[in-house]
């Protein structure tokens, strides 16, 4: 297989500082895109996975990113969904085995097949060869696997849709938030304030629950109708079986059996955060109010381009913060201080 070598930040060994290098891309096959990267979304999952936080030493180097925002700039010879010039997105997988129960169903995220899904980065292609994330100028990916990124939706503000947009929307629609359902919100960070803006516009009442009330500016001029601290104790009896759907976003190991006994009868806590750590359930916390505890992942294909229109419809894109590509190492330090409101984007045109 020849390819085409372009300049990316990777991490060259666990927990090492991202620099620059060059990675090697696939020509173009028949269904493949090549799209010039425009942003690139930094998730905290990049962070988990460069410094081998979730138990995994990785394939290094790692060139993260799975929030990518771009134009087309080729196509192969039986591209049929995309032309040159399109505004496009690639989200955290960039194939399955596509003939799996859940790849027909549109579940590729939960593909079963022996391909399984292939992660954007830190994984391994269908070719055998490994795979490189968005910190990059360009990207080749199937078609089946591109997303069309609507005209109303700028594309650095976009980026970050493809994996917190969709994180939050998949939960909050299969879940059926909505008018009459009372939501609550974990964490007002770069999935939180996602999960704030969509679960308002799909007309449910939506509350955050953050540590403190520091951003509760912020979380009402998302769409909150409310905002409870959860370090006042005060917050768990005040709000006691209140809620039909709980999402947590945070990547904290906290007392979920606290956050169980704020659902109603048959509520729902699903995870999306994920913890270094296991996290502990009492059996009574469930039993009590056949509770339900749940996690999510991202969407499909399919969903997560109902999910973008749905953004385009509604006007909803991340607060970001656009960075150059020599401040990610810095950027990486201000998310893990939760010193950013609400998403860095890379301008990948620094890089």
């Amino acid at each position: 297989m020849t390819h085409t070598s372009v300049a990316a930040y990777a991490a060259p060994a666990p927990k090492a500082p991202l620099e620059r290098i060059t990675i090697p891309r696939r020509e173009l096959g028949a269904h493949d895109v090549l799209i010039d990267i425009k942003f690139a979304g930094i998730c905290h999952s990049d962070i988990h996975t460069v410094r081998a936080e979730w138990g995994d030493d990785g394939n290094f180097p790692i060139v993260p990113g799975h929030e990518i925002a771009g134009v087309v700039s080729a196509i192969g010879s039986e591209v049929t969904r995309y032309a040159v010039g399109d505004r496009v997105g690639v989200g955290c997988f960039v194939d399955s085995c596509r003939t799996c129960d859940n790849c027909r169903a549109g579940l590729e995220q939960y593909c079963t097949g022996e391909l399984g899904t292939v992660n954007t980065y830190n994984d391994t292609d269908r070719n055998g060869e490994p795979t490189y994330g968005g910190y990059a100028t360009h990207v080749v990916v199937d078609e089946n696997y591109v997303l069309r990124i609507p005209d109303a939706l700028p594309l650095d503000a976009a980026a970050p849709l493809l994996c917190a947009g969709i994180t939050l929307y998949s939960p909050l629609a299969h879940w059926g938030a909505g008018p009459g359902k009372k939501v609550a919100v974990v964490g007002l960070g770069g999935l939180g304030h996602m999960g704030v803006k969509i679960a308002h516009a799909m007309g449910a009442e939506v509350t955050v629950l953050s540590q403190s009330l520091r951003k509760k500016d912020d979380g009402m001029r998302f769409g909150a109708d409310h905002y409870h601290a959860t370090s006042d104790p005060a917050t768990f009896e005040a709000l006691a079986g209140t809620f039909d759907l709980i999402v947590n976003t945070v990547s904290a190991n906290l007392d979920l059996n606290a956050y169980l006994g704020l659902l109603r009868t048959d509520g729902t806590l699903v995870q999306l955060g994920v913890p270094e750590q296991p996290l502990p359930i009492v059996p009574f916390a469930l039993i009590g109010g056949r509770r339900s505890f749940a996690g999510s992942l991202i969407g499909g294909i399919a969903e997560t381009q109902e999910m973008l229109d749905f953004c385009a419809e509604h006007g909803l894109t991340a607060d970001i913060e656009v960075i150059a590509a020599d401040r990610i190492n810095e950027a990486y330090e201000r998310v893990l201080a939760s010193d950013v409101r609400y998403r860095f984007v890379i301008d990948t045109a620094t890089i």
